[in-house]
């Protein structure tokens, strides 16, 4: 199966919050840019903050119970390989992220099995990074 890069546009309160994080502590290679928004490589994906200085920060979004967590709703992220993954959280660590739920092994044992971890960018949209020992596992039932 060949996947196709996805192109994902989001709101951001403050740009230059937003460059800091998403550059240095997330690691994202900038791409082109003006006054109003940045182009991030994704992990391959093409993802674009827009400014939106009338956007409201706010952590407390609507959530979901899953594996005795409550998931952020919305969220986006990325599908990552392991040891990617594990670099992430690492990083994330370093960087004295604030995790909404913590790096962990969700659905041990069964079948999904995957890493997981959430936190949130400084204007407040859900992040969540996932990765399979075994991607076929992904859609399992």
């Amino acid at each position: 199966m060949s996947i196709r890069p996805f192109h994902l546009a989001i709101p951001v309160h403050d740009l230059e919050q937003a460059r800091h994080f998403y550059g240095q502590v997330l690691g994202f290679a900038e791409g082109r840019s003006s006054d109003h928004w940045i182009d991030y490589d994704c992990y391959g994906h093409q993802l674009v903050v827009h400014l939106d200085e009338a956007m409201r920060v706010d952590h407390d979004k609507a959530n979901n119970q899953v594996d005795g967590h409550a998931l952020p709703v919305p969220h986006f992220g990325v599908v990552l390989e392991m040891t990617t993954w594990q670099d992430l959280a690492d990083r994330l660590k370093e960087q004295s992220t604030k995790f909404a739920i913590k790096p962990y092994i969700r659905f041990k044992g069964q079948p999904g099995e995957q890493a997981t971890m959430f936190f949130y960018d400084p204007s407040g949209n859900a992040l969540e990074f996932k990765a399979f020992n075994d991607l076929s596992q992904l859609f399992a039932k």
